[in-house]
């Protein structure tokens, strides 16, 4: 996933990726000076680190707020005199003038944003919902600024190069899509909403943050953890130590519907209570309890796009996307779920088999999927997890594997910082070479889960590339992987494996960044795009050569036997029935939600998400959607509201160019070379469909993703 934040959501197109102040223009108005109370304050000036790096060593909670105002008031500033400067409207006296302002605001809010995601405080979260619209309020102050607007309609494109024309043509759509052509009355609406929006959205984060935290399960007894390793008892006993509970075991919750544990749990009613705790951990009825805040964001949400000329809020958000339209993105998911209903429903028979074979005297529920579904995988493939496990220690996996991939496809090596400031003890850092030994980026990596971390995995940016700024990428990968107990590895399901190579693969796209402007740059691209090199990154999981260097067994030291590779390859299209239709049903849930336009329709949660469910015809009850809409945070704070179809849409891409990276020879320096070229390095600088045909020779082809899954030969 490419995390983008409520604040960045708020502010990514207003300051997108500045880094440098504007320079003085001829108006008279000043920009204010720094109060000298804040200077030591780290976010003030750009960071001495390579790549200025954040100076997590001398940053505080109460750096931020000071920043904060400062920041506003500075860009703020810089909008007023690109608005009203005198001289008439040229590229560089309001295009690149906007790609250079809100320095001090685009540093400090980076760094916040990226703080609240991987490792918040009540300090932060307070900040974040005092903030949010107060950011909102600020983005509009340029979008819907008619003099700013009027400035940049009037630039010609004529004489300009093609990635200048490109950024024109960005910021016209960004300004009409937020609303620069309403009238004053509808602005002033929509500023509000939007403040509104803004609150409401950052309200939604720390609650179900705070939810899942208390939503973890207590037990008392080991026995109620059979199934589990002693390391992950032990884990499990560290964890509700630190809770305060010393002679309990805690099994914390992850981020989606279904918990990595339930697979090898034996104990049913363990199963059942830690499923259903994930199921209802933010419908309590507590402080916690989100469904409130959702469906005020669905209305108002709704409310946004009628003001802005659209009869929902799909409409209006699909407009810059690869997509287009909801009925496009509908089509596409219509065309996966019925073969992935049907193969779920024969999945489901051949579990249900398997439980009265064993005489067990019950009708599968969710919280037996996994557990029976690795029993039938075993029986049909003589598939173990717990055989393939000791083969995937997780450091080996991302040096051995992702990285060596990355060496073999693209040319790069990595070597290990350790004297780059990190934000948690947990965090590794890398310095990124190219295939001619030339430094292009510092990665950070955060794999373990704690209380302060939002749940899931994702990419995000501490600097974007850009020649304007002079800038190279810094970037991170959070995860959300149990840590190990003391002195013991940390050793992770071939699902995990795949996960480390899929967020890796959007790191590489902010890697090989290489625009003039920020705002064009690297992972900055449609959301149906953006999942693209994130998915064909993950096939090298597979790679024969990729994964006899990384499939090393922990305390033999000998590689993965061959007979249990083929056994994983053969087992790659089991249970793609329900993973896929959990996939679609959320995919179409979110649509729903966007897809109202009447306030009527918008019925309290759990019955709109049964409504929704029942009319798209995922009635399997053994099939949940991956997320449960009071828990679905892609959409409600994360950015993917309307767009959790992009997961789909940038599966047919990737599938289909997969096909023919494996037909022109696979794990080639060429093919990586002719990847990096047509899709990882354009960013947003080229149209991106026009980009896929360049690389494929084609347009995209669903029948890749469709024969991958298993649902056709």
């Amino acid at each position: 996933m490419k995390n983008i934040s409520s604040v960045l959501l708020i502010s990514a197109l207003a300051f997108n990726q500045s880094c440098t102040t504007m320079k003085q223009t001829d108006t008279q108005q000043e920009l204010p000076a720094p109060d000298p109370s804040l200077s030591s304050n780290p976010f003030m000036k750009k960071s001495k680190l390579q790549y200025e790096a954040p100076e997590f060593d001398k940053i505080k909670n109460e750096h931020f707020k000071p920043a904060f105002d400062f920041g506003l008031k500075q860009h703020e500033a810089e909008i007023v005199k690109i608005a009203n400067n005198p001289a008439a409207a040229t590229f560089e006296n309001t295009i690149v003038a906007l790609e250079k302002s809100g320095e001090v605001l685009r540093r400090t809010q980076i760094v916040f944003s990226n703080l609240t995601s991987a490792n918040t405080n009540p300090t932060l979260q307070a900040l974040d919902e005092e903030y949010a619209p107060i950011f909102a309020a600020h983005s509009d102050k340029m979008y819907l600024n008619e003099n700013l607007y009027k400035r940049i309609k009037s630039i010609k494109e004529d004489g300009l190069d093609s990635e200048s024309k490109r950024l024109v043509q960005y910021y016209k759509q960004n300004f009409e899509i937020a609303g620069a052509n309403l009238s004053a009355a509808d602005k002033e609406k929509l500023k509000q909403l939007n403040q509104e929006l803004a609150s409401l959205s950052t309200q939604y984060a720390n609650k179900l943050l705070e939810a899942r935290k208390q939503g973890g399960v207590f037990f008392s007894d080991a026995k109620e953890l059979d199934g589990l390793s002693a390391d992950e008892i032990a884990a499990a006993a560290a964890d509700a130590k630190t809770a305060g509970q010393p002679g309990k075991y805690l099994l914390a919750l992850q981020n989606t519907t279904q918990q990595p544990l339930l697979q090898n749990l034996k104990n049913r009613a363990t199963r059942e209570k830690l499923f259903k705790a994930s199921w209802t951990r933010a419908e309590k009825g507590d402080t916690n309890d989100t469904r409130e805040t959702i469906e005020k964001l669905a209305k108002l949400r709704l409310k946004k796009a009628q003001i802005l000329g659209k009869k929902n809020y799909a409409e209006w958000k699909l407009q810059d996307q690869m997509a287009k339209t909801p009925e496009a993105a509908t089509k596409l998911m219509n065309q996966v779920a019925t073969p992935a209903v049907e193969t779920a429903r024969q999945e489901a028979k051949d579990i249900q088999d398997l439980i009265d074979q064993q005489k067990g005297g019950f009708k599968v529920e969710p919280w037996d999927w996994t557990f029976y579904a690795e029993q039938v995988r075993k029986a049909k493939f003589d598939l173990d997890e717990s055989e393939i496990k000791p083969y995937f220690e997780i450091t080996t996996v991302l040096e051995k594997g992702v990285f060596f991939a990355a060496e073999k496809f693209y040319g790069l090596t990595f070597k290990k910082r350790t004297d780059l400031p990190v934000y948690h003890p947990d965090v590794v850092t890398y310095e990124v070479f190219d295939h001619d030994g030339k430094s292009i980026a510092i990665y950070y990596l955060d794999f373990y889960t704690r209380d302060s971390k939002n749940g899931g995995a994702w990419m995000s940016n501490f600097v974007e590339q850009s020649y304007l700024m002079g800038t190279k990428p810094v970037i991170v990968n959070c995860y959300n992987y149990q840590k190990p107990a003391p002195g013991k590895p940390s050793l992770i399901s071939y699902d995990d494996v795949s996960t480390i190579f899929h967020e890796f693969g959007h790191s590489i796209h902010g890697m090989f960044a290489s625009q003039k402007y920020p705002s064009l740059s690297g992972t900055n691209v449609p959301r149906d795009f953006v999942e693209f090199p994130s998915q064909i990154n993950e096939h090298w999981a597979l790679d024969p050569v990729v994964l006899k260097n990384y499939a090393v067994h922990f305390e033999t030291k000998q590689p993965i036997p061959q007979a249990l590779v083929e056994k994983i390859k053969k087992a790659s299209t089991f249970n793609q029935g329900y993973m896929t239709t959990e996939l679609v049903s959320a995919a179409a849930l979110d649509m729903d939600w966007h897809s109202v336009t009447n306030d009527s329709q918008l019925i309290p949660v759990l019955d709109f998400e049964k409504q929704s469910l029942t009319n798209h015809g995922f009635t399997l009850s053994t099939v949940p959607p991956r997320y449960h809409t009071p828990y679905f945070a892609h959409i409600w704070g994360g950015g993917y509201s309307a767009g959790y179809y992009a997961y789909l849409w940038s599966e047919t891409l990737d599938n289909d160019a997969w096909e023919w990276i494996k037909n022109n020879g696979g794990l080639t320096r060429e093919n990586g070379d002719r990847f990096r070229k047509y899709i990882l390095s354009v960013g947003n600088s080229v149209d991106l469909n026009q980009a896929f045909r360049d690389f494929t020779g084609h347009d995209p082809d669903i029948k890749p993703l469709l024969r991958n899954r298993g649902f056709i030969k």
